[in-house]
C-alpha cells in the first residue's frame, strides 16, 4: 500500500543525496567559508576514519545563530522567492549543514567578529537541534568538525572505503576552487601530511604554477575583458566580465584535457559547449594529442543564472549560452595574437641560470598589476637578418626574437588555406592509379576536380595552386587522400609549401614572411604545434651582460 515515509526518512535520503562524499562535505562547508569573506581556510582530513573538519577565519557565527544553523532548511544568503533567481553566493540551499547532521556526528565552534573574547561550540543531533553548548577559545572565524561520516549508509562506507582516489579528487577540486578565489590561503592536510599548501595571489596566473610545476609564471597569460552583452540585454545596464589565463601553447600542454577549467561567479563549473569553445580556439596551436591549460572565469548578472539544477551546483542552466561561446572565442584568438608581455622571457631566464649556474642574477620578480592582464599592442617587427638559412632575426622595441622561417610560413600558409584552398585548373590533367571510391571522394570534398580515365585510371583536373607548385604533386595528392581531416590537409599542404629550411632569403622576402606572420591568428606554434619563435627581451639581455653592474662593484 501506498503510505507516507517518515520524516527521519525523508530527511536521510535528501541529505544522502546532498552529502554524496567527503569531497562534498568539503565543497559545502569551503562554500560556506568563501560566502562568509574567509581568506584562511584549512581543511583537515583523517579518511581512514571518517572524519574531517574546516576552519576560516571568516565573519563567524553568534552563539544564537549557532543554535539555529544545522536545522532543516536554514541559510542566510536568500529569504524570498526572488531571491532563487538572483544567486549571488556559493551557498543558498539551506541544507548542508543539517545534512551533515543526519550523516555524520557534527560540531561547531565560532566566534563572530566583533564579538565579545570568547567563542561558542555546539554539538548536534540528527535532526540538527542542539545537544549542547559550551563557551570555548577561539579566534573570530569558524571550525566544522564531522566525525563518523556515513555511519548510517554503510554501503556508502564500503563503496568509499579507498582513501587515495578521495583525497586526491578533493585536492583537484580545492585547486581549481582557488583559482577563482586567488586571494585565499589555502591548506590541506591528511592525517600529519599536507598535500596541497596555495599561498595567495592577485591573478590566477599567480597561484597556477604552485601546483604545475615545472611552469612558472611567465609561462601564462591572463586576460580580464569586459563582454559585449547580447543584443536583447544591450541597454539593459548590465556588465560581464571574463578573466581568461592560458599557457601559452609553444610551451604549455598536457597529455590530457584535465586543465580546461570553466569557472562562473566564484564557482568551477560544467558546461560542456563553453569547454569545447575553449578546446577549439587552441585547435592547430598544439602538437597532436596534446591539450591546453586554460582558464576562463565569466562574471556574469546572477538573473541569467540557474544554480538549482542540482545539489553541487557544478551544473547550471545559462542562458545566452550561445553568445558567450563567441564571446570567449574572440578574447582567446587576441590573447594568442603576438604582444609584448613578460611571458615571452622564459626561456631566457633559462639561458640566465646555465650561464651562470651559482651566481645569484635573477630576473625581477613579475608584476601582476592590471596593466599586465589587459591586451597590448601589437610590437612593430622588424627582420634585420637571416641565420644559417633557417633563422630571420626581427629586431622590436624590447629586444630581438628568432624566427624560424619553416614554420613560420607554414603558419602563414595554413591559415589562408582555411580561409580558401584555392583550386585552379591544370594545363595538363594529372593521371593517377589506384585509387579506392573513398579516397576519390575525399579528394572531391576538397573541390579537387577528379574524373575516371580508363580501368583504374583518374585524372585530375583541378588541384589547390600550392599543390601545383609542388615537385612531386601526384604524391601529395595521393597522401591527402588518404585523410578524413580538412584542416590535417590544411596542415600537410602548408607543410609541405612552406620555405624550407636552409634556404636563403632576401631581405625583402624575410619582412614579407614576417608581415604575414604576425597577422596569424596564432602565431605561437605551427600547425603541428611546434614553437615558432624564441624570445630574447631586452632586460634579459642586460642582465645576461651585467650592464646593470656599478663599475668597481662587479666582483
Amino acid at each position: 500500500m501506498i503510505h507516507v515515509l517518515s520524516t527521519e526518512l525523508v530527511d536521510l535520503i535528501a541529505a544522502g543525496e546532498v552529502i554524496d562524499s567527503p569531497i562534498a562535505v568539503v565543497r559545502e562547508l569551503v562554500e560556506n567559508a568563501l560566502d562568509a569573506g574567509a581568506t584562511r581556510i584549512s581543511i583537515r582530513l583523517r579518511l581512514n576514519e571518517w572524519r574531517l573538519e574546516v576552519l576560516d577565519n571568516g565573519q563567524g557565527l553568534t552563539a544564537t545563530e549557532l543554535m539555529t544553523c544545522a536545522l532543516p532548511h536554514t541559510t542566510s544568503k536568500i529569504e524570498h522567492l526572488a531571491d532563487l533567481h538572483r544567486v549571488k553566493t556559493l551557498g543558498f540551499r539551506g541544507e548542508a549543514l543539517h545534512s551533515l547532521a543526519q550523516v555524520s556526528q557534527l560540531s561547531i565552534t565560532s566566534r563572530a567578529v566583533g564579538s565579545d573574547d570568547c567563542g561558542w561550540r555546539a554539538d548536534y543531533d540528527a535532526s540538527g537541534q542542539v545537544l549542547s553548548s559550551s563557551i570555548t577559545a577561539i579566534a573570530p572565524g569558524t571550525r566544522v568538525e564531522v566525525k563518523d561520516l556515513f555511519t548510517n549508509l554503510p554501503q556508502r562506507r564500503q563503496a568509499l572505503s579507498n582513501p587515495q582516489p578521495i583525497l586526491k579528487a578533493i585536492q583537484h577540486y580545492l585547486q581549481r576552487l582557488a583559482l577563482c578565489h586567488p586571494h585565499v590561503t589555502w591548506q590541506l592536510w591528511q592525517g600529519d601530511g599536507r598535500p596541497l599548501s596555495i599561498s595567495p595571489g592577485q591573478t590566477p596566473q599567480a597561484i597556477l604554477p604552485q601546483y604545475l610545476k615545472p611552469l612558472n609564471y611567465h609561462d601564462f597569460k591572463t586576460l580580464q575583458q569586459d563582454l559585449d552583452l547580447p543584443m536583447e540585454e544591450a541597454n539593459s545596464g548590465e556588465k560581464a566580465r571574463l578573466t581568461l589565463t592560458f599557457g601559452l601553447p609553444d610551451r604549455c600542454h598536457r597529455r590530457r584535457p584535465d586543465w580546461v577549467v570553466l569557472a562562473i561567479n566564484g564557482r568551477p563549473v560544467h558546461c560542456s559547449e563553453l569547454e569545447q569553445s575553449l578546446l577549439g580556439g587552441f585547435h592547430r596551436t598544439l602538437p597532436r594529442h596534446r591539450y591546453p591549460i586554460c582558464f576562463a572565469h565569466f562574471q556574469l548578472p546572477p538573473h541569467w543564472i540557474d544554480w538549482n539544477r542540482q545539489p553541487a551546483k557544478t551544473e547550471l542552466y545559462l542562458q545566452f549560452l550561445p553568445h558567450w561561446q563567441a564571446q570567449l572565442k574572440s578574447v582567446l584568438h587576441q590573447g594568442l595574437r603576438l604582444t609584448h608581455e613578460t611571458a615571452q622571457v622564459s626561456r631566457v631566464n633559462q639561458l640566465l641560470k646555465a650561464a651562470e649556474p651559482t651566481g645569484t642574477y635573477q630576473l625581477n620578480a613579475p608584476s601582476t598589476s592590471l596593466t599586465e592582464t589587459v591586451l597590448h599592442t601589437p610590437l612593430p617587427l622588424k627582420a634585420i637578418a637571416q641565420i644559417n638559412h633557417t633563422y630571420i632575426i626581427v629586431e622590436h622595441p624590447h629586444g630581438v626574437w628568432l624566427v624560424e622561417q619553416h614554420v613560420a610560413h607554414e603558419r602563414v600558409l595554413f591559415e589562408q588555406l582555411q580561409q580558401h584552398l584555392n583550386c585552379i585548373p591544370l594545363a595538363q590533367p594529372l593521371l593517377i592509379d589506384r585509387l579506392s571510391p573513398d579516397q576519390v571522394e575525399r579528394l572531391q570534398h576538397l573541390g579537387i576536380e577528379i574524373d575516371p580515365f580508363g580501368e583504374d585510371l583518374w585524372a585530375v583536373r583541378t588541384v589547390p595552386q600550392l599543390i601545383s607548385e609542388q615537385s612531386e604533386p601526384i604524391a601529395l595528392l595521393r597522401e591527402l587522400s588518404q585523410m578524413d581531416s580538412l584542416s590535417l590537409v590544411q596542415a600537410v599542404i602548408a607543410c609541405q609549401s612552406a620555405i624550407k629550411n636552409g634556404t636563403s632569403l632576401e631581405l625583402q622576402a624575410m619582412k614579407t614572411l614576417i608581415e604575414q606572420w604576425q597577422q596569424c591568428q596564432h602565431p605561437q606554434t605551427c600547425p603541428h604545434g611546434r614553437p615558432i619563435y624564441l624570445a630574447l627581451d631586452e632586460s634579459s639581455l642586460a642582465r645576461f651582460f651585467r650592464r646593470n653592474w656599478l663599475i668597481g662593484q662587479g666582483f
